[in-house]
């Protein structure tokens, strides 16, 4: 009945990764969202989403060194190490993208590039263990 570090590591990478993954979603569906009363952050924002913004590249950020304490704590070795800042640093680079253009598409982009970035870096994890 105990937490492990190894969990607590595990699930803070899926915490901060949801952020920018539902962001990007919550951009693309933005009208849709609104019309159906939904208060998603891109709904209540300024036009230029400039919190939306801010938190995409905040969480994007935070994920690098978050995704490396697999490694730091003994749970994954180097190979997984360079995965992660390799994945981490192209995964906020999307971020950034949304940051720039401010686009509808750059968000999709953002969001497909999430959902290849977890099991890829997961599947890192794995490999890096056999």
């Amino acid at each position: 009945n105990a937490m492990s570090v190894d969990a607590i590591a595990l699930f803070a990478i899926l915490f901060i990764w949801q952020m920018p993954h539902f962001l990007g979603l919550a951009i693309m569906y933005k009208n849709d969202y609104a019309a159906g009363g939904f208060k998603m952050l891109p709904c209540v924002d300024n036009e230029e989403l400039d919190s939306t913004v801010r938190q995409i590249l905040l969480y994007g950020l935070a994920l690098v060194p978050v995704s490396l304490v697999p490694s730091l704590i003994g749970m994954a070795g180097p190979a997984y190490f360079t995965a992660a800042v390799l994945l981490g640093l192209g995964f906020f680079s999307f971020g950034v993208s949304v940051a720039v253009t401010r686009s509808r598409i750059d968000a999709k982009k953002l969001f497909f590039a999430s959902i290849i970035y977890l099991p890829l870096l997961l599947g890192a994890m794995l490999l890096d263990r056999m």
